[in-house]
């Protein structure tokens, strides 16, 4: 079944409606996969028997005549999602064996559309992180090594399991959340395909919140015309999320393959940061040139509050999680610890609930919001956001789209970074813009560095043209023809 669990999720659509295989035998072939790749943890929990039984009830559908778009295709779901009557963690100690007794608006409409559950994917704790290593759960392991090295990788984070389970083909697509990167990096850690929509395409509701003003669900697929078949089901207007947008969902699909010739596309000056790796450098030049042949107009544009785009995100995001997160003081649900009065029972529930790097943002978080330093801190950082997507807005009046590097490096070691939070914030360099703004941005792989391991391009939008990216996406695809997969070792 070694052979059905390397298909696209495209081909495999396509080969269910041949009647080529059942999603039975799909799913099986998946479940399989999953269970022999636990040493990379990319699953926090498995649901073989309900995927199973969803692929059962696909091949009736598919029988009847009436299969969704998505029917009888394997899935993996990040832990951040609410699944009816199926643990959902967040990755963290505090939520403990919580299970839902509602369903994410946007799993709902997968499995509106047929698609099938294996499992909850691992990530970082409430996706606080770079390199999914402060989930409750333990650190994921990139499937990928480095030429003639056997240390262990980091998958990116905090959509460290799915990025992990796509690469790995434990799965045919997977959902994920994206606050400052936490697709796109992932993405490039992993030589898969990671789209964050535009704010407001995908509903939050159902989706544990980090930072509120800057959460958007999007998929992970091996390619551009698979994340935008799950993008298609995943998108829709939600009343029950007050920032869903009251917009039409195309059919992204469509626009992969299509010719991207006459489109400006925009290279930010601003960008080129110092201590920038050559690779990175040599690999971005490759993407123009890659869009120059394809037909493109390249033009030098100027984001010039980029430099501020870091700390005014780690202002904002750890203010919006430290009001969040509130709510988990252990009387409701999840983790209580008792203590000698009120006041004891939360810090103590708190204490032992939250790791490490939760407890820094909310620190940090509560300091900017305090009385003597909003001003000086919170309500600057909203003026420099203000001003970043105002460059923005600039720079799409002369181009169509940005091209720009995904992260600063390829995949880092675990444990290399864990003891430096600045340098492990410092991945986001490149995402957190997109962000901040609200803008759709897409992490595609366009190759390898010198020891092997996989480098993205990262694409940026207007807001809702989510199309012009699967457009050129499926350019710089072809173009970069990325074929390389991690040698299996576990």
């Amino acid at each position: 079944m070694a052979e059905l669990t390397s298909l696209t999720l495209k081909a495999a659509l396509d080969g269910l409606k041949a009647k080529s295989f059942s999603s039975v035998e799909l799913t099986q072939a998946h479940v399989e996969a999953v269970e022999a790749a636990r040493a990379l943890n990319a699953f926090v929990l498995e649901t073989p028997e309900q995927a199973i039984e969803m692929a059962k009830a696909s091949d009736a559908r598919r029988a009847a005549g009436t299969a969704g778009p998505l029917d009888g295709a394997p899935l993996g779901i990040k832990d951040l999602f609410c699944t009816k009557g199926v643990r959902s963690t967040a990755g963290s100690k505090i939520i403990g064996q919580f299970k839902p007794t509602y369903e994410s608006t946007v799993t709902a409409n997968l499995w509106r559309d047929g698609a099938v559950m294996l499992g909850k994917l691992n990530m970082d704790e409430f996706a606080m992180g770079s390199s999914n290593e402060t989930s409750a759960w333990g650190p994921v392991v990139n499937p990928w090594r480095s030429a003639g090295g056997n240390a262990q990788l980091t998958p990116g984070g905090s959509s460290g399991g799915s990025a992990s389970a796509v690469a790995a083909e434990l799965c045919l697509g997977a959902t994920a959340t994206d606050t400052g990167g936490s697709i796109r990096q992932p993405a490039s850690f992993t030589g898969t395909v990671g789209i964050k929509p535009t704010y407001g395409r995908c509903s939050r509701w159902g989706v544990v919140a980090f930072a509120s003003s800057l959460d958007q669900a999007g998929p992970m697929a091996r390619t551009v015309e698979d994340a935008a078949i799950l993008l298609t089901s995943m998108a829709g207007h939600d009343p029950k999320d007050s920032t869903s947008l009251a917009v039409e969902t195309p059919d992204f699909a469509s626009f992969v393959g299509k010719s991207v010739k006459g489109l400006r596309v925009g290279v930010p000056r601003e960008y080129r940061v110092d201590g920038m790796p050559a690779e990175i450098d040599a690999l971005w030049e490759q993407g123009i040139a890659w869009l120059k042949d394809a037909g493109c107009e390249i033009v030098e544009v100027s984001l010039p509050h980029t430099k501020y785009a870091l700390p005014a995100y780690y202002i904002v995001a750890p203010a919006e999680a430290s009001s969040n997160l509130a709510r988990y003081d252990g009387m409701r649900y999840g983790l209580r610890v008792e203590g000698a009065n009120l006041t004891d029972t939360y810090e103590k529930s708190r204490a032992e609930g939250f790791g490490a790097e939760v407890k820094r943002r909310i620190l940090i978080g509560t300091y900017v919001l305090s009385a003597g330093y909003y001003d000086a801190y919170y309500l600057k950082a909203l003026k420099v956001r203000r001003r970043i997507a105002d460059d923005f807005d600039r720079a799409f009046e002369k181009v169509d789209a940005l091209l720009t590097p995904t992260a600063p490096s390829a995949a880092f070691s675990l444990g290399d970074k864990a003891d430096d939070p600045v340098a492990m914030y410092l991945n986001d360099i490149f995402t957190v813009t997109v962000n901040l703004a609200g803008l759709p941005g897409m992490s595609v792989p366009a190759g390898l560095d010198a020891a092997g391991l996989p480098l993205g391009l990262q694409l940026i939008g207007r807001a809702l043209d989510e199309g012009t990216l699967f457009s050129l996406g499926g350019a710089l695809e072809r173009a970069a023809d990325f074929r390389a997969k991690p040698q299996k070792w576990w």
